[in-house]
């Protein structure tokens, strides 16, 4: 069995495809036969050593995976062989609010991952995906389908159908949010660096795109967009160089869901800013299986089909992370492994 393994911190380079033995299932283990894995943001991190968590030893990288059974071990009842699986980014965060017990292991970053021609989990990790949603568009959902799910369903106030979601950029999380908020019947805003990007964006169904290169004080066009209310939820993916942006964006009452940093995390928000207009910054670290099965099912409903910029070899697996790398994509680099 091929897999590819990194060591945090040696960088995309360091990706190796090793073989590994098969081992005997233990109780409530499941063998999975691995069609797809996604590529997110935090892959980049694990590579270049500067995730929230690290270890020392190489692992199999990538939380975001999907396939079919092939073998269960003993005591198994979730699932049986033939089933199409996904796996939970968080394998012990099965439902309900998080807790360090519930968060202490993800998928790819402080133990072994996705990217792999099979893998061993738990059958508890595990969610089982219909017949009609391909293995490419499952590998998309565990983190950034979870994650944006989570950030404007279930960390937010509730919603209605109406009301704004601001996201910012383009890539998976955003995306799929964009996707997600149309088709729960939501306003859409996004931004980007690019106009082709925003044409792209407003062809999914966004309300309302801003090109923050020429508009930089973007948080200015959002409120005229909004007859001045401000959006209910924010996805915020840029750290410190948009929260306070994103802050003077939101409604009164809505939400800032903290999801990422890739300006790099800091930077100073004044508390008066969220006090005297009841906002909130909500931490979302991705989210639990439940809300996996959420997200598959709402899919299944409504014909989402997420965007997939471009789909590699389980051989070009490198190739795969260095486009992730350049920016260029637009929704989810994913690779076909079997």
């Amino acid at each position: 069995m091929r897999a590819y393994q990194i060591l945090p911190g040696d960088g995309i380079d360091g990706l190796q495809c090793v073989d590994f033995p098969h081992r005997e299932l233990g109780n409530g283990e499941v063998r999975i036969r691995v069609h797809a894995v996604s590529l997110n943001y935090r892959d980049l991190m694990v590579a270049s050593g500067n995730y929230l968590v690290t270890v020392d030893d190489p692992i199999i990288p990538c939380s975001d995976g999907a396939g079919e059974v092939v073998a269960t071990g003993p005591g198994v009842t979730r699932v049986q062989p033939g089933d199409r699986v996904a796996a939970s980014f968080f394998p012990y965060w099965q439902d309900g609010p998080t807790a360090p017990d519930k968060v202490r292991h993800a998928l790819g970053g402080d133990v072994d991952g996705m990217l792999a021609e099979e893998v061993v989990l738990d059958e508890d990790a595990l969610v089982k995906i219909p017949d009609a949603m391909s293995f490419v568009d499952a590998a998309t959902l565990p983190c950034a389908g979870v994650t944006a799910w989570n950030a404007i369903f279930e960390s937010s106030n509730a919603v209605r159908p109406g009301d704004t979601v601001l996201l910012l950029g383009t890539g998976g999380v955003s995306i799929l949010g964009l996707q997600l908020a149309r088709a729960a019947g939501l306003n859409a805003i996004i931004t980007s660096s690019s106009d082709t990007k925003l044409q792209r964006a407003k062809e999914l169904g966004a309300r309302h795109v801003i090109n923050y290169r020429t508009t930089p004080e973007w948080q200015e066009e959002v409120l005229r967009a909004t007859d001045g209310a401000g959006a209910q939820v924010v996805l915020e993916v840029g750290g410190q160089g948009t929260v306070n942006r994103s802050i003077a964006s939101t409604a009164m009452g809505g939400s800032i869901a903290i999801i990422g940093g890739v300006s790099g995390f800091g930077g100073e928000v004044n508390p008066a800013t969220l006090l005297a207009t009841a906002k909130r910054l909500v931490g979302v670290y991705v989210g639990s299986r439940a809300m996996l099965e959420k997200v598959v099912r709402f899919a299944e409903a409504t014909g989402l089909q997420p965007v997939v910029d471009r789909v590699f070899t389980f051989d070009q697996a490198r190739e795969a992370y260095r486009h992730m790398e350049s920016g260029s994509h637009f929704g989810k680099v994913v690779i076909t492994v079997t």
